[in-house]
């Protein structure tokens, strides 16, 4: 199996499993908005796709809504968020599983609410931008995408 990538996925370590939801906001113009992770957060200055932990109990399409709400003060309905693909990845302490939902109508204008830069970006430039390992196979999927 030599033609397939490397793996970042640990089969072998009793990690706990993290379920975190994320969304790709796409503008009119196909850009996508990302977040800059803020200090004192693990992986300060790295570029994310805004969203956050599921919660017990709760659903992916619950904890963007909520996100959404509390990140960047925008309502997203669930009915306009459309799953994309998802992100698998182990970290040092904790296994990421990572659902990416797409999303092109929101109502508000975005203001980050917790201090955090924000910037419209071009799938083609995601690069330019320092990203969690986690995130950069999305990144290369929406490239081929939008």
């Amino acid at each position: 199996m030599d033609e397939c990538p490397d793996s970042f996925v640990r089969l072998d370590a009793a990690l706990p499993t993290v379920l975190v939801a994320a969304i790709a906001l796409v503008d009119i113009e196909g850009r996508v908005l990302i977040a800059e992770r803020p200090a004192g957060k693990s992986m300060a200055g790295l570029w994310e796709f805004p969203g956050g932990k599921v919660e017990p109990g709760e659903i992916p399409e619950a904890a963007l809504i909520r996100e959404a709400r509390e990140e960047l003060g925008i309502d997203v309905s669930a009915s306009c968020l459309s799953p994309f693909a998802f992100a698998s990845h182990s970290y040092e302490k904790f296994h990421l599983l990572m659902p990416l939902y797409l999303c092109r109508k929101w109502d508000g204008l975005i203001v980050p609410q917790e201090g955090q830069r924000v910037k419209w970006v071009r799938p083609l430039d995601m690069g330019d931008y320092p990203m969690p390992p986690a995130d950069l196979p999305l990144v290369a999927m929406l490239r081929d995408f939008i």
